[in-house]
């Protein structure tokens, strides 16, 4: 699995690592509760969530405790994960406190033996990671602000064309149901994606099982050893930059 680094602060003052390497510290970190994330399926959403909870650790030595409490308290996702949320802010207060640094992203990168994948990470200092969270939000409310009234949606959206190699695949499972074309999937994503390449290089994996999943569920007739280059070959990916809503109902999300 082939990941790169999404830059989400236009690579205000984030530098390299010197001296401690944070992606150890993210590896120990997160070492202790890796049977706790035994469902998920996907590399990168462990490190989503440890790299949350490493940051909200962060933020609880600035912001008020109880500030934290009632956010954590708020988090639409299923109790089990707000409580392993909590318990991992509480260990990195209490075994990796001296490491301020916010983890601002993260990258996978392959090995040719086939072994497991080398983890670095991008960190930003205490000051300009708020500051930039800041500045976010103010742009995000006067943008909110401007396309309020023309339906305008804070998400990009993704659009996968499986190809000819997909279809001779499912043809292959399926001889008497010969298809020349596929219809496209599309995903929503967030709209501050300004690298299709980088975000598909880190995500392509979890797209391509999500597109193999809704033709064929058998995993054990998937192709194995699939990788970027791979992907490339088996769909066109086009993303649309800008989405709008022409409906007065709300949009609706399954659970």
């Amino acid at each position: 699995m082939s990941n790169k680094v999404i830059d989400l602060f236009g690579n205000n003052k984030i530098v390299p690592n010197t001296g401690v390497k944070y992606s150890k510290l993210l590896e120990q970190f997160m070492n202790p509760f890796m049977d706790d994330f035994k469902d998920y399926e996907f590399i990168e959403d462990i490190l989503d969530f440890a790299i949350n909870a490493w940051n909200t650790a962060n933020i609880n030595s600035i912001i008020p405790s109880e500030n934290i409490e009632k956010t954590m308290n708020s988090i639409e996702q299923n109790k089990e994960d707000v409580l392993l949320l909590k318990r991992m802010v509480a260990h990195k207060e209490e075994k990796f406190k001296a490491y301020t640094n916010f983890i601002v992203d993260f990258e996978l990168k392959e090995v040719n033996d086939g072994g497991d994948p080398i983890l670095s990470v991008v960190t930003q200092e205490e000051e300009s990671y708020l500051a930039n969270i800041v500045n976010t939000n103010e742009e995000n409310n006067l943008h909110a602000q401007e396309d309020f009234e023309e339906n305008y949606i804070n998400r990009s959206a993704f659009i996968i064309k499986p190809k000819q190699p997909f279809i001779d695949w499912l043809n292959n499972l399926y001889p008497d149901s010969k298809m020349d074309e596929i219809d496209v999937d599309i995903y929503l994503v967030n709209d501050t994606i300004n690298d299709l390449e980088r975000f598909l290089e880190k995500k392509f994996d979890k797209l391509f099982t999500m597109v193999l999943h809704d033709w064929h569920t058998n995993k054990k007739e998937w192709p194995q050893k699939r990788n970027y280059k791979m992907f490339k070959q088996w769909f066109r990916v086009e993303i649309s930059e800008t989405i709008y809503d022409l409906e007065k109902q709300p949009i609706l999300k399954s659970e």
